[in-house]
C-alpha cells in the first residue's frame, strides 16, 4: 500500500483517539453542572457534534481497512 494511504489511516486512527478524549473530557464537564444550565446546554451540543465525528471517522475507518483487506486478499 502506498505511503499516502498509511499516512491517511494513521491519522485517522490518531483523530478518533483524541476526539473520544475530548468526549470524556466534556462528559466529565457536564456531570460537574445542572442539566438546565445554559453551559450543560452548550456542551451538550458539542458532545453531540463530537460524538457524531467519532461516529462518522469510525465508519470511514471501518470501510477504509475493510478496502485494504480486500485487497491483499488478492
Amino acid at each position: 500500500r502506498d505511503t499516502m494511504h498509511t499516512y491517511l489511516l494513521e491519522y485517522i486512527k490518531i483523530h478518533k483517539i483524541s476526539l473520544e478524549q475530548d468526549l470524556a473530557e466534556l462528559a466529565d464537564e457536564m456531570d460537574s453542572l445542572d442539566m438546565n444550565s445554559k453551559d450543560f446546554v452548550e456542551l451538550d451540543f458539542e458532545y453531540n457534534n463530537v460524538s457524531g465525528q467519532i461516529m462518522a471517522l469510525g465508519h470511514i475507518l471501518e470501510y477504509a481497512l475493510e478496502l485494504e483487506r480486500n485487497q491483499n486478499a488478492n
